[in-house]
């Protein structure tokens, strides 16, 4: 009979998800075009031309990168998210994390093609998008064999729209996943299945519009116009806020969330007592190189075009990563005594996450500063400010995701400036011309992004993970967690001796 409710309550919350957005929005408008976002920024559809010149089309070798990006932003989550997140957890409930990691990505990506993109990447207000591309309508027409276009960060030269909404259906998906880490070993299936269709739906489509929406390039064509453009994008754009692959969005987004959750289920059993130590940690190595390789779809995809800026960010994260592996790995073997393959694993990510919103913003100094940095603060945020915070984190979701975010996205308003070797950024987008905010500036800005974010998540989370609690429980039994949930809430056990 549980099992019964808790599927009816997950329906439910699905159709309610889907349904109660649509307040946000500031006008019906039956067909405005939908916007296509890149993760610095979202571009709206390429406008027709107004002669009778042939409207461009797309670059086949932005394409075939933007498929690709596609592709290895996939095997972020699964497998290597899965491995990385399986290889920390003890034996008894590694099928568990696999299976949370690949329901949950496979959920949001259903969700994201029924109503996410659309109240992500369409037009409605500073907060939240419509329902123009509810079940991605509009983005084919079969009749005419026309493929919608959107734009990318570059004039006259479009991108389809297709593939945007299959990019970004990724962002969103490992978003989730990434949760998942930080309450590990302890969760109720159902609970989490609940909490994330409530979480995505009030917290990441919304933080995804703030931050990424705007109408492109493309519609800045007079300068009387700006002001007008300017007020129809998200909150976080319209502040000048940087995020070029989501540092706001995915990483302190996810991470604040699964802090809240991590208070919100308590320790798990013998924490602090008992040994819970990783199970495997070659499966664990093996997911963190994943990762590495796979976040080059994520940071260089970023840029929507095979150019400049996605080789700029290719080498920022191929960079600052190694930088972070070595910088956590000599900072733990000088206060620990040992460097250990955990600890570079950790540095890897640590490096990935902080680069993310940095990664077509800042130049290679840029780059080495955030690597080298990231490394110890994250490590003191897996030991010192854990044990401040007196929270489960059980996979250290909030001190390296959230603090590594943290510090990425402060970083980006740093190191932006051409006077670092950043790349500066676009202070007119009707001619395109490239200039510098003033650091304090940029910095403040930046901050209060972050804080947003951090307020925003924590509220949605915090309901989200209550409601879940009303319906089926968030937590499993004592009997159930000390015995596993693989075989408890799957029936099957992921070794057998």
């Amino acid at each position: 009979m549980k099992r019964l409710l808790s599927m009816l309550a997950l329906a439910g919350a699905f159709c309610f998800s889907a349904a109660l957005p649509a307040y946000a929005q500031d006008k019906a408008a039956a067909d405005a075009p939908a916007a296509a976002a890149a993760a610095t920024a979202v571009t709206a559809p390429a406008a027709a031309s107004a002669t009778a010149t042939p409207a461009p089309t797309p670059n086949k070798g932005d394409t075939a990168w933007m498929l690709t990006s596609t592709a290895l932003v996939l095997l972020m989550s699964v497998p290597a998210l899965a491995l990385f997140y399986g290889g920390l957890v003890r034996s008894k409930n590694m099928l568990s994390m696999l299976m949370q990691v690949f329901v949950t990505f496979s959920l949001i990506t259903v969700l994201w093609c029924v109503y996410g993109y659309s109240l992500a990447f369409t037009e409605g207000n500073a907060y939240i998008g419509g329902l123009d591309r509810l079940f991605l309508k509009g983005t084919f027409d079969a009749m005419k064999g026309e493929f919608a276009m959107g734009a990318t960060f570059s004039k006259g030269t479009p991108m389809y729209e297709l593939v945007f909404v299959a990019f970004q259906a990724t962002f969103a998906a490992i978003t989730c996943c990434l949760i998942l880490g930080a309450v590990a070993e302890r969760m109720k299936f159902s609970a989490v299945l609940i909490f994330m269709v409530i979480w995505f739906t009030f917290a990441y489509a919304p933080m995804a519009h703030m931050a990424w929406f705007w109408m492109g390039p493309d519609a800045y064509t007079d300068p009387k116009l700006v002001d007008e453009l300017n007020s129809k994008a998200g909150l976080l754009w319209q502040w000048g806020a940087l995020d070029f692959a989501g540092g706001t969005v995915v990483h302190i987004n996810a991470g604040v969330a699964g802090l809240v959750g991590a208070y919100m289920l308590g320790k798990r059993i013998g924490y602090g007592k008992e040994a819970m130590s990783p199970h495997n940690l070659t499966m664990t190595m093996i997911g963190a190189a994943m990762l590495w390789f796979g976040w080059f779809g994520f940071n260089a995809g970023s840029a929507l075009e095979a150019n400049g800026s996605a080789a700029l960010a290719f080498m920022n994260t191929f960079l600052a990563t190694a930088c972070a592996v070595l910088s956590w790995m000599f900072a733990e073997w000088l206060f620990k005594g040992k460097p250990s393959m955990l600890g570079a694993a950790s540095g890897a990510v640590a490096g990935l996450v902080a680069i993310t919103p940095a990664a077509g913003n800042v130049g290679i100094p840029g780059a080495f500063a955030i690597g080298l940095i990231v490394g110890p603060l994250c490590l003191w945020g897996v030991n010192g400010l854990k044990k401040m915070l007196n929270a489960d984190d059980a996979l250290d979701v909030f001190g390296v995701h959230a603090l590594g975010g943290i510090f990425g996205a402060l970083a980006t308003g740093v190191f932006n400036s051409q006077s670092l070797g950043g790349p500066g950024l676009v202070t007119d987008w009707v001619t395109v011309k490239i200039g510098s905010t003033p650091i304090m500036g940029q910095l403040l800005i930046q901050a209060k992004a972050v804080g947003l974010t951090v307020v925003w998540t924590a509220v949605v989370a915090f309901i989200a993970f209550k409601i879940a609690d009303i319906i089926v429980g968030l937590r499993a039994s004592e009997e159930v967690e000390r015995e596993g949930l693989d075989i408890n809430e799957h029936g099957e056990s992921a070794y057998h001796t």
